[in-house]
């Protein structure tokens, strides 16, 4: 029986920036990147349309919205920038250990997260000293929960079916999805992590 968890919020705890605009300024100012006077605006406009359940990574929206103010800047630069603006401390939830030694008793195990950030996940994964053996994110497989074609690209990393799936998460829209694709969902505000073991073990095998 494979199974996905959600990550920022269900494994972890982990600290955002209270403005995001001004934390990915003070990281691109900090690699020598004009910051134009009118950032904050050129952040929140779109700069275009994203087809409905997709992911547009926030490095290529962020390189749009400086060329759309006549800055060019390096894109691995800008990826390193934004990175540096959201890799905050993150903490372990209590449970989440152990949810995770129960569900490798019953088939491989997987990471679901909802993230616009290139390696964030991998980054807050390392930080928490947890360690996954699939990481799946939106702006690596280009699709947000619950659209169902982040599902099905977790249960493909996985080698499983996605009707096979139970998928863990915090979110009752985003990680309910997996019910789209004929998985199962365990949601936290119905099961908390630390009885995640004993729920995993009442699941019939499909």
């Amino acid at each position: 029986m494979p199974t996905s968890f959600d990550l920022f919020g269900t494994l972890v705890a982990a600290e955002r920036p209270g403005e995001p605009a001004a934390a990915v300024a003070e990281a691109l100012a900090a690699r020598d990147v004009r910051v134009p006077d009118d950032w904050m605006a050129a952040y929140r406009d779109p700069h275009g349309s994203v087809p409905d359940g997709a992911e547009r990574p926030l490095p290529d929206h962020v390189a749009t919205a400086l060329e759309s103010r006549g800055v060019d800047a390096d894109p691995e630069l800008i990826q390193h920038a934004i990175l540096a603006a959201f890799d905050r401390p993150v903490a372990v939830r209590d449970g989440a250990r152990e949810a995770l030694d129960a569900a490798r008793e019953h088939g491989r195990v997987a990471v679901l997260s909802n993230c616009s950030v290139p390696g964030l996940a991998e980054r807050a994964l390392d930080r928490a000293d947890l360690s996954v053996e699939t990481v799946v994110t939106s702006v690596g497989c280009g699709w947000r929960k619950p659209d169902p074609r982040a599902f099905e690209a977790v249960a493909d990393a996985l080698g499983a079916a996605p009707e096979s799936l139970v998928h863990v998460g915090d979110d009752p829209t985003a990680d309910g999805g997996i019910e789209a694709v004929g998985g199962r969902a365990i949601l936290l505000d119905e099961t908390p992590l630390a009885e995640i073991p004993a729920k995993l073990e009442g699941i019939p095998c499909r």
